[in-house]
């Protein structure tokens, strides 16, 4: 399935059909009121943008969304592979309490709960269990994707929730593509550590340097993981291609915002 682009005065945001039936969506860099260098729906706090500028683009996205920005759950994100199971005493915090933990996957079952994780060339992943109804948001960058993290979310929520691999959808956003994820060796070798020889086709050597298919390999956790092809669907833009539309970390460096994901369940009476 292909991505939905939507736009609603200059936000632009995106969404996955394969995730009907729970709110979420996936941001630009389109749309907030931030100054250079954040300009303008940076996401990132802790970066020198000002808390009333977040503040209002929060309220921007996820009012499209249909969800509440006071309520959100900010990832805290260190390339690891923490999995936080939130509840409703984390709603608020990131962004309007201080976050007392670190994770770069967070699950819940809790209705009107927005999860976001963050990316600036990372993968960030939405998971959505229809029939357990829990939902999970995912940041696996090269580091999180070779410690196997879209599969331990997975397993997470089959243990918290009694989801089944098997009926749960993904989503895969925009994150760096292999046109322009180039590496040294480094970042093969942990792949192919932790995958093995099922790693080789998301690996292309060109001359001394590697280019690497990080959406590819998550979405083969997501398979070992025993979500079903047809159940994960991906963005397929490169951030580092597209500056107009995303923020890129290996483009930009520091001087930016980031891009994010959200997602939340419909509490009841919601369509």
């Amino acid at each position: 399935m292909s991505f939905t682009t939507h736009t609603e005065n200059d936000l632009i945001w995106l969404s996955s059909p394969l995730l009907r039936g729970v709110r979420h969506g996936f941001s630009t860099r389109r749309g907030g009121v931030s100054a250079a260098p954040w300009d303008t729906l940076n996401l990132r706090t802790g970066c020198g943008d000002s808390q009333a500028h977040l503040e209002e683009n929060y309220r921007r996205l996820c009012g499209a969304v249909g969800v509440s920005a006071e309520r959100t759950v900010l990832a805290r994100q260190v390339h690891e592979t923490t999995v936080r199971r939130c509840t409703a005493d984390d709603a608020g915090k990131g962004l309007f309490r201080e976050r007392d933990y670190t994770a770069d996957a967070l699950i819940t079952d809790q209705p009107e709960l927005p999860l976001v994780v963050f990316s600036a060339d990372c993968g960030i992943l939405l998971l959505h269990d229809p029939v357990r109804r829990a939902v999970g948001a995912v940041h696996a960058g090269w580091r999180g994707c070779a410690g196997g993290l879209p599969e331990k979310a997975v397993r997470a929520m089959a243990e918290a929730y009694g989801s089944r691999p098997g009926d749960i959808r993904a989503a895969l956003g925009p994150c760096i593509g292999p046109c322009c994820f180039e590496t040294d060796g480094d970042v093969p070798a942990a792949m192919a550590a932790a995958l093995g020889a099922a790693a080789e086709p998301f690996l292309e050597r060109r001359g001394a340097k590697y280019h690497v298919d990080l959406a590819g390999l998550n979405r083969l956790w997501l398979q070992n993981a025993g979500v079903a092809p047809e159940h994960i669907d991906a963005c397929g833009l490169c951030t580092a291609c597209r500056p107009d539309l995303f923020w890129s970390h290996r483009r930009m460096g520091e001087a930016r915002g980031v891009q994010g994901a959200v997602i939340a369940l419909c509490g009841e009476g919601c369509r």
